[in-house]
């Protein structure tokens, strides 16, 4: 039976992060994939925004990991030719209520070190975009918009390029340890099309929202180290034509989410979304990404508070994506989650729980840290 060094599972954008670091640690690694590509799902269906690392708790990795991700996504791409627009984001407050809200977010940013942040006034703010509504706003200048694709093909060729290999249609069936504790490490049952059977040293579960139920299937893990996975799904809706505005809008954030925002995407054209849909639902397979067209109704009240310009029927519906959380609605947001060793006792096992937004801004740092948590288990 083949043997290697580290085997990591999904091939979203922190997958193949992950997988180019460990090969370039020197590690014989293989990517799984259940699909037929990489990225499909959701490093496929987001916002594509480079996020500054602004409405986390201090101290919480989602914090650390983006502030530092941010800095490592621009240098990155900058080195390998990846586009990516700096358009800068605007946090909106609508009216002298959201003042204390707006104030909090602030302290927060300069609490987590985000650099290139600054309040403004509303004249500030209507000098930088004329169509805006606001009584005060956050100016962040560090956000942006990467060419998700782009940076994926390009962290994919990092992996190839050290030594890595991609198996895709290839599902994880199954994990059973080797030797008290997986200290010999694990034998795997891959399904697909060339179904085979593989024993790893390293197994990496970075399945994003299907993360919970790839655990479920490794032997010996103790099933209370398993969070319940919820899908929390956001839709967005296009807007045809010029867009008003040249920096990425947001409100306050609303629970779930960061509220019905504007983004801009490589070419200026402008989109707003996402909201939060809560599915009730078990497993990924049983999502629908149609986007309802009734859910404009409440895009169009959400929008206005920022954008009274905004006209009727201007808004189509466009994609939506489903969020990977580990936190229940009506919750605070939860935290990205590292279930490693000292978590379960299972060595070289370590599964990645929670890791929706800002998984793309952070999915440099993401491996980095990851290489940290390995290294100090050995």
């Amino acid at each position: 039976m083949e043997r290697v060094d580290c085997v990591v599972v999904g091939a979203g954008v922190i997958g193949l992060a992950i997988a180019r670091e460990m090969a370039l640690q020197g590690r014989e690694t293989i990517l799984l994939e259940r699909e037929s590509a990489f990225g499909t799902i959701s490093s496929a269906r987001n916002s594509e925004v480079i996020h500054a690392g602004i409405y986390y708790p201090k101290d919480s990795l989602k914090a650390k990991l983006c502030v530092e991700g941010n800095r490592l996504l621009y240098e990155y791409c900058r080195s390998h030719q990846v586009a990516t627009r700096p358009y800068g984001k605007l946090i909106v407050a609508s009216d002298e209520t959201q003042m204390n809200d707006l104030q909090a977010i602030f302290y927060k940013a300069q609490n987590n070190g985000v650099p290139e942040i600054k309040m403004i006034s509303e004249r500030e703010a209507k000098t930088l975009e004329p169509n805006l509504k606001c009584f005060a706003a956050i100016l962040s200048s560090s956000t942006g918009i990467v060419d998700s694709h782009g940076f994926m093909l390009s962290l994919l060729g990092g992996f190839e390029d050290a030594g890595g290999m991609v198996a895709y249609q290839s599902p994880l069936i199954g994990a059973r340890p080797i030797g008290q504790n997986a200290r010999n490490g694990f034998e795997l049952e891959i399904g697909g099309p060339d179904g085979m059977q593989l024993q790893t040293k390293f197994l990496i579960n970075c399945a994003g929202m299907s993360a919970p139920a790839i655990a479920q299937k490794i032997e010996d893990l103790n099933p209370d180290q398993i969070p319940k996975a919820y899908f929390a799904k956001g839709n967005y809706f296009s807007l045809s034509g010029k867009s008003p505005f040249t920096h990425l809008i947001y409100p306050i954030p609303e629970p779930g989410g960061l509220g019905v925002h504007l983004t801009l995407d490589m070419g200026g054209q402008a989109k707003f979304g996402p909201d939060v849909e809560w599915l009730e639902i078990d497993e990924e397979d049983q999502i629908d990404y149609t986007v309802n067209p009734k859910r404009g109704d409440g895009f169009y009240e959400a929008v206005r508070r920022y954008w009274p310009g905004l006209k009727d029927n201007a808004l189509q519906p466009d994609y939506s994506g489903v969020r990977a959380k580990i936190v229940p609605p009506n919750t605070p947001a939860g935290d990205f989650c590292f279930n490693s060793p000292q978590d379960h006792g299972l060595q070289g096992l370590y599964n990645l729980y929670g890791f929706e937004s800002p998984g793309l801004t952070s999915s440099l740092a993401i491996a980095n840290h990851l290489e940290g948590l390995i290294k100090s288990s050995l």
